[in-house]
């Protein structure tokens, strides 16, 4: 005979259905509260450098305490938080000094990765490269109001994660993909010396094209000087 207190087999207990459904609630919470805060912090909502109470965290995004911790502690992982010891949780701060070392060592690992998916290209990495680019090419980089277009960022990231997503390595994919979040609260903030003439889609057309050619070395150069422009036209923007 099962006792009263025993569930029937394969069924939960009232306990465990409450646990389990709570697990889950603070999950989605936390998963809520992370993507709402990120891209608060991608887009500089919040002040660099100031410091991120869970309090204010907890009124802000509608969570609570737990959720808000666990949405913390991811995106210090990610390298959009600074974690720092008996004090709590900081916005990253944007300086000359950081977007300089950002840029050396995204131009660092995007090289090892870009040349990896070369060396290891097939016909569907040159494929989506070409879809990728062409995708980009059909969209304005910014609004008809002259605001950011959120659609063109979108496309820009994929075209170059498209350049090294045959690195066969999703680690380094993973830290090539930090470093441009980080390189994007840049461009939000100093959005670029708009009066220094650039043309971005020729530069990404150049990319492209030395990388199906074959033109390792090439392709490599004109990736990195995409880069380290963009750094420096952030850098006269944060100066002004």
């Amino acid at each position: 005979m099962v006792g009263l207190t025993e569930p029937p087999p394969g069924r939960l207990s009232e306990r465990q259905c409450l646990t389990d459904g709570t697990a889950a609630r603070e999950t989605t919470l936390a998963s809520s509260v992370y993507a709402q805060m990120r891209d608060d912090l991608l887009h500089c909502r919040l002040p660099p450098d100031s410091k991120l109470r869970v309090e204010w965290a907890v009124a802000q995004y509608g969570a609570g305490a737990s959720p808000v911790r666990e949405a913390l502690n991811r995106l210090a992982a990610e390298g959009l938080l600074d974690r720092r010891d008996q004090r709590g949780f900081f916005v990253m701060p944007i300086t000359l000094e950081e977007l300089e070392e950002l840029t050396r060592t995204r131009c660092w690992l995007e090289e090892r990765a870009f040349r990896e998916s070369m060396t290891h290209r097939t016909a569907g990495w040159e494929e989506g490269v070409v879809i990728a680019l062409h995708r980009l090419s059909r969209v304005p980089r910014r609004a008809e109001n002259g605001t950011p277009n959120p659609e063109w960022e979108t496309r820009h990231r994929a075209f170059h994660r498209s350049l090294i997503s045959a690195c066969r390595s999703d680690i380094l994919i993973g830290f090539c993909e930090q470093l441009a979040d980080q390189a994007y609260r840049y461009r939000q903030v100093a959005r670029e010396a708009g009066s220094v003439p650039r043309d971005e889609s020729a530069e990404h057309n150049d990319i492209a094209t030395k990388a199906i050619n074959g033109d390792a070395n090439g392709a490599v150069e004109a990736l990195l000087h995409h880069y380290r422009l963009t750094s420096e036209l952030c850098g006269i923007g944060l100066r002004t």
